[in-house]
C-alpha cells in the first residue's frame, strides 16, 4: 500500500533538489541535508535505494555526490514512490488476507481502485514539473545551470 510517509517525502524532496541545484555537477548528500534539513539517516538509505533503481547515479570521490540517471522530464514521483514502497518496512495490511467477506469483496477492491488512481496521478508529475514549480515559488537554485535536455 503507498501511504504518505517522512521518507517518501524526503525522497521526492532529495531528488527534485538534485535536480534543481546540480547545475550538471554531482550533489553531495551533505549539501540536500543542509538545504534540505532531511535527516541523514533516511537519506543515505533512500539515495541508495534510487541509485538501485535507476533514477540517480551515484559518483565516488572527492567530488562524488548524485545526479539523475534520466532527464529530470523522464522521473515521475510516481517512479521514487515505488522505490520508497520497497525499502518501506511496514507491513501492507491491503495485501494481507481479509477475514470477512466485506473486506475481501468490497473494503479491499475499493482501496486497490484508490492506490491505482493515487499511482496514475504521481505517474502524471514530473521532476521537471516540481522543478519549475520550485521556480514559480521564486526558490533559487544553488548553481545555474542551462536547459536539461539531450539529442
Amino acid at each position: 500500500m503507498l501511504r504518505l510517509t517522512a521518507k517518501l517525502l524526503y525522497a521526492i524532496e532529495a531528488v527534485v533538489d538534485i535536480a534543481y541545484n546540480s547545475g550538471g555537477d554531482a550533489v553531495q548528500a551533505a549539501s540536500i541535508t543542509k538545504r534540505q534539513g532531511i535527516p541523514k539517516r533516511y537519506l543515505e538509505q533512500v539515495l541508495q535505494a534510487l541509485v538501485k533503481a535507476g533514477i540517480l547515479a551515484g559518483q565516488r570521490g572527492p567530488r562524488g555526490g548524485y545526479r539523475l540517471a534520466r532527464e529530470r522530464r523522464r522521473i515521475t514521483v510516481g517512479d521514487i514512490a515505488r522505490v520508497v514502497r520497497q525499502i518501506e518496512t511496514a507491513p501492507d495490511p491491503v495485501t494481507e488476507t481479509p477475514t470477512s467477506p466485506l473486506g475481501q469483496r468490497v473494503v479491499r477492491p475499493l482501496w486497490l481502485e484508490l492506490q491505482a488512481e493515487y499511482m496514475a496521478r504521481l505517474d502524471a508529475i514530473t521532476i521537471e514539473d516540481l522543478c519549475r514549480r520550485a521556480g514559480a515559488a521564486s526558490l533559487r537554485p544553488a548553481v545555474d545551470h542551462g536547459i536539461d535536455f539531450s539529442i
